[in-house]
């Protein structure tokens, strides 16, 4: 099938759509960029939009620009959308100018196919008591991300000051990916800075329950023994959750809404 539309999402975790689960799905979520496809096919009923994603969660930039750009530039996109970085943020060590003169020429890469490309800056991890470490590493990352999206003609989609994301509810219970209203809510910023009108509507979030010293104590206790151990645990260790995984959506599809 002939696509006159074709969206590509590269990136990590935050693009496979992790947070947001649905087990009838590849690699069992489903994702803001699919929920931005979906909408963006509802918008066109009169062409035929395609839709890829081939990010993986746990890659790091150098994984992500060798196994993704070159699939997606020949994918002859008309929109990209890429993510990539945080996961060397989190790292002891980085080199953030050589990492983004890789980016750069990465970026540069998918700016020449014509596409329209929006890239991301990292999020103001402020609110998070264990993730405010890298704020300063991320702060110098977003702003060579603007330099670079600047170079090459690409758009920004400024994660950085979406301080709606300073409520909870929108964070997974891993408290290091997005929930389904926060998947929801960060398409809607994508369709928002595409110049969409169509807006998805969020879910009813419940008021956060009061908790006491002692459960907050034991919450936190269970949340580093089930999801702070094995992230540790995976980095020693050199391995990464997505190493058996392959992209959700390798091809074109048609997006379609479940």
């Amino acid at each position: 099938m002939e696509f006159s539309a074709r969206y590509v999402a590269l990136g990590d975790s935050f693009t496979e759509g992790l947070g947001d689960t649905d087990p009838t799905l590849p690699n069992q979520v489903r994702g803001w960029a699919d929920r931005t496809a979906e909408q963006l096919a509802l918008a066109r009923p009169d062409e035929t939009v395609g839709y890829a994603n081939l990010a993986i969660r746990g890659k790091k930039m150098q994984q992500i620009l060798t196994e993704q750009i070159d699939v997606a530039v020949a994918m002859k996109p008309t929109l990209v959308t890429i993510y990539s970085g945080i996961n060397d943020i989190l790292r002891p060590k980085v080199n953030i100018d050589a990492m983004i003169a890789n980016y750069s020429d990465g970026i540069a890469k998918l700016a020449a196919t014509g596409a329209r490309v929006l890239v991301f800056t990292g999020y103001d991890a402020s609110s998070s008591k264990v993730f405010a470490s890298i704020r300063g590493r991320t702060a110098v990352y977003n702003e060579l991300v603007r330099e670079v999206a600047e170079t090459h003609g690409a758009e920004l989609v400024d994660y950085w000051r979406f301080r709606e994301y300073d409520d909870w509810r929108l964070w997974g219970i891993d408290r290091m990916h997005m929930s389904t209203p926060g998947h929801i809510n960060m398409a809607n910023r994508v369709l928002e800075q595409l110049g969409e009108t169509a807006r998805i509507p969020l879910p009813e979030m419940l008021p956060i329950p009061m908790r006491t010293t002692a459960e907050t104590l034991r919450d936190n206790a269970a949340w580093t023994r089930e999801y702070v151990g094995p992230w540790v645990s995976r980095r020693l260790r050199g391995v990464s959750s997505g190493d058996n995984l392959s992209a959700r959506w390798p091809e074109f599809r048609a997006p379609t809404t479940p």
